[in-house]
């Protein structure tokens, strides 16, 4: 087996890093061709975002389980072949467009993401420790921001110029990128490799899940990015079908969430020792405040502008509280980094994926009434699962210090 070797730890750290995102630039960068693609493919609405769902729900269910895998047989060789894996699903999604081809590949691409991001993420946790350690780990919701940032952005611009094919070539090419520099200059980090015993790894699991703080934390993760998800969701159809704009718009309205997701996290890294829940609180009132203002200004004339401004707000906010709750998921236990990581993503993946779908069609939602109503029913939910979250993390903190 190859060993990351030393003069490359600096390259193989950015280069994880980079591939952080990748899952996110799975979901979001053909989210403007959605309404093309349905149009296209002979498919309804809800029929063309179920190929985002069981994306994400793949990747969240295969995340759970491979935390196991790569603290047994490590990180290098699973991400590269994943790597592989990505980019051929990619173009075979772009030369057989068919929506049950779609499904299935959309499946495997869930589960070789999860692979590459659970040991991209275990990766840090190998090699620092420290401050060191706490200041990459709140780096990964800003980094992971990114996605929701550039992809749709791009997504918009290849969905005009190119059609909705060009997203997943893109993937497949940028993918296979990443394979080669991985193969060049990546290799294992993992020091101490946990042998392989599933009754072992069940009690392990097991103990995880039986953390009240730690197990309501991911469900909170998944409720704060369900949030994002139903707009990513609907927005291409408000954008695009009821307000009349093009894909270039719902990538430019995206580019705006991600951002927004992004500065919350960089305010929320800026203020990393002040007190949690007073940040989450904090967090939590202005979301309350946002979509009840999206729901009353609903009746006058909707635009792109309120949709958006109320938008940028709401995922803001939410950006902030994933990162404090991320961050603290991800450190609440240093030994079983992998399965730690993988139970983190891969439920907040799952819980938002179930969630967002839900949702969006619970509600229907085909404008700002209806995806201010969404949004603060969720809020109203993650606000109490924190209430209850915080109990049991402080009744941690108390244990710790005995």
């Amino acid at each position: 087996m190859r060993n990351l070797e030393t003069n490359h730890k600096g390259f193989s750290t950015v280069l994880a890093l980079a591939l952080i995102p990748l899952s996110g630039f799975a979901t979001d960068i053909y989210l403007p061709s959605l309404p093309t693609m349905a149009k296209d493919l002979h498919v309804s609405t809800a029929a063309i975002q179920l190929s985002l769902v069981l994306y994400m729900f793949s990747n969240g269910i295969s995340q759970i389980f491979i935390g196991s895998i790569v603290d047994s047989f490590g990180r290098y060789k699973v991400a590269a072949i994943s790597l592989a894996i990505f980019s051929l699903t990619s173009f075979v999604i772009a030369l057989v467009p068919n929506i049950f081809v779609i499904y299935a590949m959309r499946i495997i691409q869930g589960i070789a993401i999860a692979f590459i991001v659970v040991g991209k993420r275990a990766y840090f946790v190998d090699l620092y420790s420290g401050d060191k350690l706490k200041s990459y780990i709140s780096l990964f919701s800003i980094i992971w921001a990114s996605a929701p940032i550039l992809a749709p952005f791009l997504g918009g611009y290849l969905q005009e110029f190119f059609g909705w094919r060009s997203n997943f070539y893109f993937l497949g090419i940028l993918s296979f990128l990443f394979l080669v520099l991985e193969l060049i200059y990546s290799g294992e980090s993992l020091k101490h490799f946990h042998p392989f015993k599933l009754k072992t790894i069940a009690q392990t699991y097991a103990g995880k899940l039986k953390t009240p703080d730690f197990t309501l934390g991911f469900i909170i993760l998944g409720g704060c990015f369900g949030i994002v998800v139903v707009y990513s969701l609907s927005s291409p159809f408000i954008i695009e079908k009821v307000l009349g704009h093009s894909s270039v718009t719902t990538g430019y309205s995206s580019l705006m969430s991600g951002l927004s997701l992004m500065t919350g996290g960089i305010i929320a890294k800026s203020l990393i020792k002040k007190p949690l829940a007073q940040k989450v609180i904090t967090a939590l009132c202005t979301q309350i405040v946002l979509a009840l203002l999206m729901i009353f200004t609903a009746p006058l004339k909707t635009n792109i502008y309120t949709l958006v401004g109320f938008t940028i707000g709401i995922h803001m906010a939410g950006g902030f509280m994933f990162n404090i709750i991320y961050a603290y998921c991800l450190s609440r236990f240093s030994k079983n980094a992998g399965i730690a990581s993988g139970l983190t993503g891969g439920a907040l993946y799952m819980i938002s994926s179930i969630v967002s779908y839900g949702f969006a069609n619970l509600y229907a939602v085909k404008s700002q009434l209806l995806l201010g109503i969404a949004n603060i029913s969720l809020i109203i939910i993650i606000a109490i699962l924190f209430f209850i979250f915080n109990k049991y993390r402080k009744l941690a903190v108390i244990q710790l210090d005995k």
